[in-house]
């Protein structure tokens, strides 16, 4: 696989505005054939799935030479502390769109305000091992942004080049025993950092989507 150059912004937004969907995946349509955590080693999905649906924002920082916005969880939640993550959740009744659940969400863990987000286009949905359908939202992101983190949620935010991520050469196949099964799954190690699982699966995907159709 060849590296990728440092990328630009004008680059990024035009393989977005020419790539991405305009609107969310289809749940029914998704689910035919999703794409997830257990594809890589084609583990059979029992049907009929019946996931919880949820979304999260792929926030890119409009920087000379973008950059990702993540979260780490803080490190006393109950599932995935201390993990790498994008802003987002389950989808709640009450939100009126996908739009609005990672707006919702992004507001609540990390005090993102949406006047610094501008939508971009979605990703596939991806099916994850706990049993969400999570419908990514690409959008760019002011770097004039200012946040407030939720202590009860995110430990910390930092940013990565979108060069960086977007290099195939990062992108590690790793492995771990899970349900007494070794599964292989995306690892993305930047600096001290361990970018793994949905978060890792999401990013390879958007390195798809944009860079090799």
């Amino acid at each position: 696989m060849t590296r990728l150059a440092p990328l630009e912004t004008l680059d990024f937004l035009t393989l977005a505005a020419e790539r991405l969907r305009p609107q969310p995946p289809d749940p029914t349509e998704a689910l035919a054939n999703p794409r997830g955590d257990h594809s890589l080693d084609g583990v059979p999905l029992t049907y009929p799935l019946t996931p919880k649906p949820a979304a999260v924002l792929v926030p890119v920082v409009m920087r000379e030479e973008p950059t990702l916005l993540l979260t780490e969880r803080a490190s006393h939640l109950r599932q995935h502390s201390g993990q790498i993550a994008f802003p987002g959740g389950r989808v709640d009744p009450t939100d009126e769109s996908i739009e609005a659940a990672a707006y919702r969400e992004a507001e609540e863990e990390i005090g993102l305000d949406s006047r610094f987000i501008h939508p971009l286009g979605y990703l596939d949905a991806y099916l994850s091992g706990t049993n969400y359908l999570v419908m990514p939202l690409v959008a760019r992101v002011s770097p004039s942004y200012a946040l407030n983190i939720n202590p009860h949620e995110v430990a910390d935010v930092f940013e990565v080049p979108l060069g960086f991520l977007m290099d195939p050469a990062r992108h590690e196949l790793h492995s771990r025993e899970w349900k007494g099964r070794l599964r292989r799954y995306y690892a993305i190690p930047y600096e001290e950092r361990y970018i793994w699982g949905v978060t890792a699966g999401i990013i390879r995907n958007l390195y798809e989507r944009l860079y090799t159709s």
